[in-house]
């Protein structure tokens, strides 16, 4: 079993408790309007709009395939920036065993794995065959998702994955839809049956003024789970949005978040019983 690797990320401490090492898989199920890495989202179709931008050759197209050597990348990402399919040339194929000879060398240092995306759900079967070489190792495993992928119906991926981190990007369907392109029904359903099998690692949702309602989303779903803070706390991450990688047009039709709307939402959650919020 494979995977379309991104990227990874040796030693993070964002991506989940303690110092991780985060997998980006290629591949998303959404196509958010204000996503940062858009690139993630679909695959190469090897149109070979990238291959002139690249200043150091590192991509070449060959029998109509474009080839990416990683040792000559000089990482500006212009190709990203030129690419129309929000995709990129700049993936490897791996299987789960090759990812933990990747990360061999940050074992003693990293308390786990996160993995993300893209939507990570979209590769189920590496997930699983991930999770369960990183667990002989000790590891914590954890998934940063979207939500679209009924996680307590997968008993088998369930039992090796320590928890997710959610995405509640919007609670109105409609709103949701326009965001994302699919409902809000299996995220919100998601996140109450991650709460009672103690597998929901955080909540994140990110504000965009104007475009999508946040009071909303952060008043409503932080009700939704206030009866399960009793057996543990549950992170909320607040998230301003921030322009950075983000396509046009969205880039400059959107606002970010002043301080003030940001300390509101906060005390929204506080309110309904969270007390472990970060506001990013």
């Amino acid at each position: 079993m494979k995977a379309l690797v991104n990227r990874i990320i040796h030693t993070s401490v964002v991506d989940g408790p303690g110092n991780r090492d985060a997998i980006f898989l290629q591949g998303c199920n959404y196509t958010c309007s204000y996503c940062h890495n858009p690139e993630t989202i679909h695959r190469c179709v090897h149109c070979g709009v990238c291959v002139p931008v690249c200043p150091t050759g590192a991509l070449t197209m060959e029998l109509d395939k474009v080839v990416w050597r990683e040792e000559k990348c000089c990482k500006y990402d212009q190709c990203l920036a030129a690419h129309p399919n929000m995709a990129s040339a700049k993936v490897r194929e791996y299987s789960a065993s090759e990812v933990m000879a990747l990360l061999k060398n940050d074992l003693p240092f990293i308390r786990g794995i996160t993995v993300s995306g893209g939507e990570c759900s979209l590769q189920r079967d590496f997930l699983l065959e991930l999770f369960t070489l990183a667990k002989e190792k000790k590891l914590t495993c954890l998934m940063d998702s979207n939500g679209s992928y009924d996680y307590t119906a997968d008993a088998e991926l369930m039992a090796v994955c320590d928890g997710v981190m959610l995405d509640v990007k919007a609670w109105d369907d409609g709103l949701h839809r326009k965001l994302t392109g699919m409902g809000s029904r299996m995220v919100i359903d998601n996140a109450v049956k991650l709460a009672k099998a103690g597998k929901l690692e955080e909540v994140r949702t990110v504000v965009v003024p104007g475009y999508l309602d946040s009071e909303q989303t952060v008043t409503e779903i932080t009700r939704l789970l206030s009866p399960f803070l009793e057996t543990g706390s549950i992170r909320y991450k607040i998230i301003a949005y921030r322009p950075f990688g983000v396509r046009q047009p969205f880039r400059s039709q959107l606002r970010v978040p002043t301080a003030d709307e940001l300390q509101h939402l906060e005390d929204i959650a506080r309110r309904n019983g969270f007390t472990d919020i970060v506001l990013i």
